[in-house]
């Protein structure tokens, strides 16, 4: 085995300490790499305080993770010592079901493993830990190319706030022509409208705060949208193709459907604590489309850290020390990060 250390919080709701564990040694096909940094994801916070479901403790959370190769297995063939790597929101999955064999290992139909609050049946049977750690041991096939053209720090949230918003933009094609509103501006929204500017789609940012307006404009988005404004709100309606909904707060769904035109498509990546209900009504007038996106398969994301390293896309983000993720937390409930907390894992 292989002894490290890391982040952990030893009980649901607990406060994040040092805690010293065990990788597995390597297989033949799997890479170990040095973590470098780690993003710090809104899911992080939700999954310690059990607030989706119950989670495995003691949990090492982060699923955004940039490092350095320093070991490989006798038979890995895509990764070398010394190149930089990452992994995102998963570690392995079955490889044999229909949705893995399109490339979607991320519905994969016998359940993806997740980086870290989940066990790797494929594997050793073991909980799997993330990356608020210092080394991680990752199959090749799940491990990921990253660019030495860009910001290290910066790419890693690319792994989870990148891909989450790069695939449904994908997905629906979305692109020139089209009216895209990216409903919140933060971790993940900031990223929505680099993507959707990048496509070629023209833009709007929809936001329940008016200072967040310069931001937007700075990011790309051509127009911005005062949701509490009564009347800016009506002006809106019936005026978009996709509404990318990147909000994990409780909010109404349903009034921001009136938004969407004939056939439009409101398209849910935040993860709300709380379910939403939804009349009927508001899908049926105008036929619109309520839908949701998941990360990324590999392929798709390693397509996304490309397209990131030739647009010169990485996340805005603010470097922190492992001893201020406390801190960091209470922020981003506020919503006081512009836009994702990146840990140094050199000050572990």
């Amino acid at each position: 085995m292989i002894t490290t250390k890391g982040y952990a919080a030893q009980q649901a709701g607990a406060e994040l300490a040092e805690w010293n564990f065990e990788r597995r040694e390597l297989g033949p096909k799997d890479v170990q790499f040095d973590i470098l940094f780690c993003g710090v994801c809104h899911s992080d916070l939700h999954q310690i305080n059990n607030d989706w479901f119950e989670g495995l403790f003691p949990m090492v959370p982060g699923h955004e993770i940039v490092g350095k190769v320093v070991q490989i297995g006798a038979e890995v063939t895509k990764f070398k010592i010394g190149d930089l790597a990452g992994t995102g929101c998963m570690v392995d999955s079955c490889r044999d079901c229909e949705n893995c064999k399109d490339g979607l290992e991320q519905y994969c139909k016998n359940g993806n493993v997740q980086t870290y609050n989940g066990v790797n049946p494929y594997t050793d049977g073991m909980p799997t830990y993330g990356g608020y750690s210092k080394t991680i041991v990752v199959n090749e096939d799940f491990v990921l190319h990253v660019s030495d053209k860009l910001d290290l720090a910066a790419i890693a949230p690319l792994l989870c706030a990148g891909i989450t918003t790069y695939s449904p933009l994908r997905h629906w094609k979305v692109g020139k022509g089209h009216k895209v509103a990216i409903l919140g501006l933060g971790g993940l929204g900031h990223m929505g409208v680099k993507f959707a500017v990048a496509f070629g789609a023209d833009v709007t940012v929809l936001s329940t705060s008016p200072k967040k307006e310069a931001d937007a404009k700075k990011l790309g988005a051509h127009h911005f949208v005062v949701t509490t404004d009564p009347q800016q709100f009506e002006a809106a309606k019936g005026t978009f193709d996709f509404i990318l909904d990147t909000v994990s707060a409780e909010h109404d769904i349903a009034s921001y459907l009136s938004l969407l035109r004939t056939n439009g498509t409101h398209i849910c990546v935040g993860i709300p604590a709380v379910p939403s209900q939804i009349p009927p009504f508001a899908l049926l007038d105008g036929r619109k489309s309520l839908a949701g996106s998941g990360i990324g398969g590999i392929k798709e994301t390693q397509e996304m850290l490309d397209f990131c390293a030739e647009h010169n896309i990485v996340s805005d983000i603010e470097l922190i020390d492992i001893k201020d993720i406390h801190e960091a937390y209470k922020r981003m409930e506020k919503g006081d990060v512009r836009y994702r907390f990146v840990i140094n894992m050199a000050t572990l």
